[in-house]
């Protein structure tokens, strides 16, 4: 019979051996660093990476990239994402939906009305490995253009839904 002292040591190992017969992750692994792809199936598609500028139009800050449709295209609605971390930290990224205007991609990110201002729409950031990042749309997105952007940050990671 265990002593009322052994079980917390029991436990611990028990949750020791479970950590150690967790499963390794084996599938694809981004070529490059900082650069969040979508992943489909075992292959990997890279997001277009751009530089957001910012613009005052009357009350409000509008972020927008050129041009009207990303490089970067997926048919699923809850895309997924695999980082490999460098400088880029995967629990700082936001997912914005673009709208289309004048032959650009924008977003408001500031405006003197909160309603007005976009909000990230939810991620799940799972760690698979050391520097290795899963990220999740944690809803599903309707088709249109969308940019992953790390916080504070003028980067884009733009892709489609179509």
């Amino acid at each position: 019979m265990l002593t009322i002292k052994a079980r917390p040591l029991i436990l611990l190992l028990c949750a020791s051996a479970v950590l150690l017969l967790a499963e390794k992750y084996n599938g694809p692994r981004p070529p490059k660093a900082d650069l969040p792809y979508l992943l489909h199936a075992s292959s990997l598609i890279p997001t277009e990476e751009l530089k957001a500028t910012e613009n005052e139009k009357g009350k409000e800050t509008i972020a927008s990239v050129p041009g009207e449709t990303s490089t970067a295209r997926t048919p699923l609605p809850e895309p997924i994402f695999l980082l490999k971390s460098g400088k880029l930290a995967a629990e700082r990224l936001q997912l914005f939906k673009f709208e289309i205007k004048n032959g650009q991609r924008q977003v408001v990110i500031g405006a003197r009305k909160a309603s007005k201002t976009a909000r990230p729409i939810p991620l799940i950031v799972s760690r698979l490995e050391e520097g290795l990042y899963r990220v999740e749309a944690n809803q599903y997105l309707e088709d249109g253009q969308y940019g992953l952007s790390p916080d504070g940050s003028d980067e884009v990671f733009c892709f489609e839904v179509y």
